[in-house]
C-alpha cells in the first residue's frame, strides 16, 4: 500500500450548480478578477504555489475545457471525511478570459503573454 497523491498543473472545478456536487466543487455563478473563491476536490492533490495555472471546467472523465481563467492558488489543506481523503483551497483570479477569445493563453503551466 502507498500514498495515492495527484499532482495537478490546473485547477478543474464543475459547472456552477452541478447538481450532486458541493458548492466549493463548482466554479462561481460569475468569475471576477481579484476575487478569491474556496475549491474543494476529492483525494490528495498538490498543486503550484508559485505562480499562475489555468481554471478549467470539468465535466468529468477527463473532459476539460479551454482556460477560463488564471488564478494562483493561495493555501492547500489535505484532510480525511470519513475514510476518503480530500483537498480544500482558496484561489484567487488573476484574470478572466472572453470565452469567445480563441486566443491561447497558456501552454501547458506556463502563461502565454504578448
Amino acid at each position: 500500500m502507498g500514498i495515492q497523491i495527484e499532482f495537478n498543473p490546473d485547477l478543474c472545478l464543475r459547472a456552477f450548480g452541478t447538481e450532486g456536487r458541493e458548492r466549493e466543487e463548482c466554479l462561481p455563478e460569475t468569475l471576477k478578477a481579484d476575487e478569491v473563491y474556496p475549491f474543494l476536490k476529492k483525494g490528495q492533490r498538490n498543486y503550484w504555489l508559485e505562480g499562475k495555472i489555468p481554471l478549467l471546467e470539468t465535466k468529468g472523465e477527463s473532459r476539460l475545457s479551454r482556460p477560463l481563467a488564471s488564478i494562483t492558488i493561495l493555501e492547500v489543506t489535505h484532510f480525511a471525511k470519513g475514510r476518503e481523503i480530500y483537498t480544500r483551497g482558496l484561489y484567487r483570479v488573476n484574470e478572466v478570459y472572453n470565452p469567445q477569445d480563441k486566443k491561447i493563453h497558456f501552454e501547458g503551466m506556463n502563461e502565454v503573454k504578448e
